[in-house]
C-alpha cells in the first residue's frame, strides 16, 4: 500500500528544504508518495515572509540581538521562559486545513517550529495521524521538543538522548540526510580541479562556508590569512553578492556565489572551515571532507559548532592560530586526517526515510500515551 506523507520545512537559508528534499526523495523511492510545503506559508498572510525576513537581518545585521532571542526563546534554561507557541498556534488552522486537502498517513517535520505545531495538535488529538520530527541540529534546543511528537529521528545518539530524556518520545539515530551525489566515490575529475590548478598552481584549496546568505564574521580576514599561509581559500558566500565581490578582490582568493554541483566542488577540497554546523558540514562529512569550525554564527551556529565537535565529527578552532594548525593538520595527508574522514563516514548509521516510513506503518496507535 502507498502510504503519503506530508513533509514540513521552512525556507531559512537552505539546509532545511534539502533535508526535506532528500526525504521526500527516499520516501518516493520506497513506493510511498510525499510533498514537502513551508511551514511559514502555513501562517497568517504575510507573517512568514516577515518572519523569515527579520531572522535574516538579525543572523547577518545583528548578530547579538539574534544571539539574545535564541538564548531567550530557545536555550534550554530553569524556569518560565517565552516561546514561539503563539506563532505555532497561529499556523495550527493552516496545517489543518492542509491535512485535510492532501489526507496524509503521516506528517514529517524538518524545522523546529512544525515540530512545535504538530507536537500541539498531536497532543490535543486535533491531527490524528502520526507526527514524526527529523532533527537537523546537532545541538538540540527546546524548539524542537514537544512531548506530543511521536517518533524524532536524530544526527547523533547525544541529540537522541537529550530528546528522550526532555519528551519521554521515541528518538533513533539516522546521522545526516544527505544526497547520494555527495556520498558517489566514482567520480570524474570536474572542472573544478583544473579551475584550481590554473588559478593557483600548487596550492590546496580549502573551502569556506557562509551558508545560502553569506552569514558570518570576517570571513575576509580568515580567508587572508589562510592565503597567506599558501592555501587556496575558496569562499561560499551563498546568495550574497556584495560578499563576492569583496573576497574575490583579495590577493589568493576564490570567491563564489551559490553553487549548483556542490558534491563536485566538495569532492575538489582538502577540508571545510565552517561556522553553523549545518548542511553544509554534513555534506562535506559525507563527501570525506574535513570539517573545521570556526567563528561560529551566535546562537544555533555556536552551539551546534560545539555540540559536533564534541561528537568527534569535526574540530573546533577557537582562534586563528588554531585554526591554521588544524586546516594544516586535517588537510595534509596523514593519520589525522583520515581519522576525522573515518569519523564523519561513521556518522551515517541508518536511512532516516526507512526509519520514519516503518514507524508510521499502519497498526496501533503511536500517539502520545
Amino acid at each position: 500500500m502507498r502510504r503519503r506523507f506530508l513533509l514540513l520545512s521552512a525556507g531559512m537559508g537552505a539546509g532545511h528544504d534539502a533535508v526535506a528534499a532528500e526525504l521526500a526523495r527516499r520516501l518516493r523511492e520506497r513506493g510511498d508518495h510525499a510533498v514537502v510545503r513551508d511551514v511559514l506559508a502555513l501562517l497568517p498572510l504575510g507573517t512568514g515572509p516577515a518572519v523569515r525576513s527579520f531572522y535574516r537581518a538579525a543572523v547577518r545585521h545583528a548578530p547579538r540581538v539574534y544571539a539574545g532571542i535564541h538564548a531567550l526563546f530557545l536555550s534550554p534554561a530553569k524556569g518560565p521562559r517565552p516561546s514561539s507557541a503563539p506563532l505555532a498556534a497561529a499556523a495550527e488552522r493552516g496545517l489543518m486545513d492542509l491535512v485535510e486537502l492532501w489526507r496524509p498517513d503521516a506528517v514529517v517535520c524538518t524545522f523546529h517550529l512544525a515540530a512545535e505545531i504538530t507536537g500541539r495538535l498531536r497532543a490535543r488529538g486535533t491531527l490524528t495521524v502520526p507526527a514524526a520530527v527529523f532533527l537537523t541540529d546537532f545541538a538540540v534546543h527546546r524548539g524542537w521538543l514537544h512531548p506530543g511528537n511521536d517518533l524524532y529521528v536524530c544526527v547523533t545518539e547525544e541529540a537522541a538522548a537529550a530528546v528522550r530524556a526532555d519528551t519521554g518520545r521515541t528518538a533513533l539515530v539516522s546521522g545526516p540526510v544527505v544526497a547520494p551525489r555527495f556520498r558517489s566515490k566514482s567520480r570524474a575529475p570536474s572542472h573544478w580541479e583544473y579551475d584550481f590548478a590554473r588559478l593557483a598552481p600548487g596550492r590546496a584549496p580549502v573551502l569556506l562556508s557562509t551558508g545560502a546568505w553569506g552569514v558570518g564574521s570576517a570571513v575576509a580576514d580568515t580567508a587572508r590569512s589562510l592565503a597567506g599561509d599558501g592555501w587556496l581559500p575558496v569562499v561560499l558566500c551563498g546568495r550574497d553578492r556584495a560578499l563576492m565581490r569583496r573576497t574575490a578582490r583579495l590577493p589568493g582568493v576564490l570567491g563564489q556565489g551559490w553553487v549548483p554541483d556542490m558534491p563536485e566542488l566538495l569532492a575538489s577540497v582538502r577540508v571545510l572551515i565552517d561556522n553553523a554546523a549545518g548542511q553544509t558540514a554534513v555534506q562535506a562529512l559525507a563527501s570525506g571532507v574535513p570539517v573545521i569550525g570556526y567563528r561560529p554564527v551566535p546562537g544555533h551556529g555556536a552551539e551546534g559548532v560545539r555540540s559536533m565537535a564534541a561528537a568527534g565529527l569535526s574540530v573546533h578552532a577557537r582562534n586563528l592560530p588554531e585554526l591554521l594548525r588544524a586546516v594544516d593538520r586535517l588537510a595534509s595527508a596523514g593519520a589525522a586526517r583520515d581519522r576525522q574522514r573515518a569519523r564523519g563516514a561513521a556518522a551515517f548509521t541508518a536511512d532516516a526515510a526507512a526509519l520514519i516510513s516503518d514507524f508510521c506503518l499502519p497498526g496501533p496507535d503511536h500517539g502520545p500515551s
